[in-house]
């Protein structure tokens, strides 16, 4: 007679500071996650309780202190190698049948979640992690940028990026112009203005890692009333430069269950065609071609037309959604990765696409999607 253990133990992944490890107990499936960053771990314990009159989120068993943190035990969802996450429908050649419906059934859930619960609320009562607290003093503005000055991009464009006020930027074509302090000091006044913002119920952090297929919604530290505009910034910039490009080459260990991401990341990472300076009209030239798996501009697309638009309609009837977006866009350009630790290449193109985000004429619409013959007119 062969005695099966009541406890099998899967592999342990490590995601950020958290360690996860699936868990069979006496039949039962679990995902347990242990947490050292007391803060964090009662914020998720709160938010799970908050999301989960709204959303659907897998049942939070238990959680207990241990040794070092704390250990939280998840009803553990269906899933595996390169299957169980929005990020498997997005590693697919072209759009299926199944990330449409999942699109669908993903913006009329936010849809019907948001307009329930939103309205104008104290800046101070939102959830602050990826936002306020990255612009406030000490934070990751600071932190990474603070009193610090670096090239624009070793040897491609060899000017500091502090001098960039004194070029015009020629972008595919394109006149813009970033002046790289004052946009700093920009997102940390806006970000410590006291002005009641529109937030409403939500994850916080829509990332297509954080999103389970079939529709389910995981990682809960940053659930709460949310500003409406920081989640849209949040899901459309993910979608359409993190998850695909910038997350699995600066952190791979996060795709270890999904390694099809990695064959797609050619097919979502911007090709840099012309880096120079004409040094007679102070001109810098960046020629970039960028790049957007179909699955994700199907994504990006469906997000914007069925989710942003009505609720933009609704709340901010004949407002310039350019401007509503414009400070959540730049603080995830800056504060997600230090430019300054990003290849020259990439941080190029990233400080291009802040220029581009920093001007008048930013059309959401197609920044995120940059196929226009795809994308929604705005």
């Amino acid at each position: 007679m062969t005695l099966r253990s009541p406890l099998r133990l899967g592999p342990v992944r490590r995601f950020t500071r958290n360690l996860l490890c699936p868990v069979d107990l006496l039949g039962r499936p679990l995902l347990l996650k242990y947490t050292r960053d007391p803060v964090g771990s009662r914020a998720e314990v709160r938010g799970h309780a908050r999301l989960a009159q709204h959303y659907r989120a897998p049942t939070l068993h238990a959680h207990l202190r241990v040794p070092g943190g704390r250990l939280l035990a998840y009803e553990r969802l269906p899933g595996g190698t390169d299957h169980g996450l929005l990020l498997d429908l997005f590693n697919a050649n072209e759009p299926s049948r199944d990330l449409r419906a999942y699109m669908d059934q993903l913006t009329a859930a936010y849809h019907k979640a948001i307009l329930a619960t939103a309205r104008p609320t104290d800046p101070t009562r939102v959830v602050r992690k990826l936002y306020w607290d990255r612009a406030a003093p000490g934070g990751r503005l600071d932190e990474y940028y603070g009193g610090r000055d670096f090239l624009i991009a070793d040897d491609l464009v060899d000017v500091p990026v502090s001098r960039l006020d004194t070029y015009t930027l020629n972008i595919n074509g394109l006149r813009h112009h970033l002046d790289w302090v004052a946009t700093l000091r920009w997102l940390r006044a806006h970000f410590a203005a006291t002005e009641p913002v529109w937030a409403a119920l939500t994850q916080g952090d829509p990332t297509d890692v954080n999103l389970a297929h079939p529709l389910a919604w995981f990682d809960y530290d940053t659930a709460g009333m949310n500003s409406i505009p920081g989640e849209f910034a949040n899901f459309l910039w993910y979608a359409s430069a993190l998850g695909g490009w910038l997350v699995p080459t600066y952190n791979p260990v996060a795709f270890a269950d999904h390694p099809a991401t990695f064959a797609r990341v050619p097919d979502n990472t911007p090709e840099i065609r012309r880096a120079d300076i004409e040094h007679t009209t102070s001109t810098l030239h960046i020629n970039y071609v960028p790049r957007l798996a179909a699955p994700r501009r199907a994504a990006v697309t469906t997000y914007w037309t069925q989710l942003v638009r009505p609720v933009a309609d609704r709340l901010w009837p004949g407002a310039d959604l350019a401007n509503l977006l414009r400070p959540y866009l730049a603080m995830r350009i800056l504060g997600i990765y230090n430019l300054a630790d990003l290849a020259p290449a990439d941080r190029l193109i990233l400080l291009a696409r802040l220029a581009e985000a920093m001007s008048p004429a930013f059309d959401p619409a197609t920044y995120f999607c940059p196929l226009e013959s795809s994308c929604p007119a705005p």
